[in-house]
């Protein structure tokens, strides 16, 4: 699997906008995109600071999605008021999301 982490930085009182574009405009499209895996969107509210880190099958799929992540990334900041960063991609070493196992009372 591989990972594109965008860094932004911006103001907080727009984060809850650039969050809802995100959440409303950007994911359906990336669920379009041959391989994608997931998304992650954190927040550090006191410094106005952001990081997405998409999720892709293989280095190539990743690739092929560069088109649509620098558009999605350029709205996202446009809406936010934030600036872009930087953009990384990386090789994801390892990957665990721990989800509790659900209980049913009988």
């Amino acid at each position: 699997m591989f990972a594109r982490v965008s860094t932004f930085q911006g103001s907080s009182e727009r984060t809850a906008e650039g969050i809802r574009v995100a959440r409303e405009q950007i994911l359906p499209i990336a669920r379009l995109q041959e391989g994608f895996r997931g998304i992650y969107l954190l927040h550090e509210p006191e410094s106005g600071r952001s990081i997405s880190i998409t999720l892709w099958e293989s280095e190539q799929d990743m690739a092929s999605s560069e088109e649509a992540a620098r558009r999605a990334r350029e709205q996202s900041a446009m809406v936010s008021g934030d600036a872009v960063l930087s953009v990384e991609r990386y090789e994801v070493a390892l990957s665990e999301v721990f989800e509790p196992s659900r209980t049913f009372d009988m």
